[in-house]
């Protein structure tokens, strides 16, 4: 990967639906160049995907949580169970006091409470301790360069 598709890739994340020739223009590639490079990414899965970028409260998930999770065995072969909980965003196998770590977002303090109880319900899950944000600075997506 060099710096052109380092730079395809920052203004990629800024607006993914640019059309290929505003891409070439500002890299100084044509436009067929600009998409063999991104069609490129792609296949490497350097892009992994396009996604929007949606206001949680919109969709009334305007609560979000970070849950640690507390295992009795090795939980790096429970990735289904935990994706077949719709309100957890992320799944992290960790290393630390925990064994997982769980983004959610819900509409409410009582949907979470029922999140964590499911959790509870994964074989293997012994406790879990959330950490409900009160307010979110930013986000930024990974820097290309």
């Amino acid at each position: 990967m060099d710096e052109i598709d380092r730079r395809l890739i920052a203004l990629l994340q800024q607006d993914a639906t640019r059309p290929y020739a505003a891409l070439g223009r500002e890299v100084g590639l044509s436009a067929g160049a600009a998409h063999e490079r991104v069609r490129k990414l792609r296949e490497q899965r350097v892009i992994r995907s396009t996604t929007v970028d949606v206001d949680p409260e919109a969709l009334d998930r305007g609560v979000l949580a970070f849950v640690l999770v507390d295992s009795t065995a090795w939980m790096g072969d429970r990735a289904d169970d935990f994706a077949a909980v719709p309100e957890i965003q992320e799944a992290h196998v960790i290393a630390g006091s925990a064994a997982v770590l769980v983004k959610v977002r819900t509409a409410t303090t009582e949907r979470l409470q029922d999140v964590l109880r499911r959790l509870y319900a994964i074989d293997g899950v012994s406790g879990t301790q959330a950490t409900v944000v009160l307010e979110t600075f930013f986000e930024r997506p990974l820097d290309a360069g």
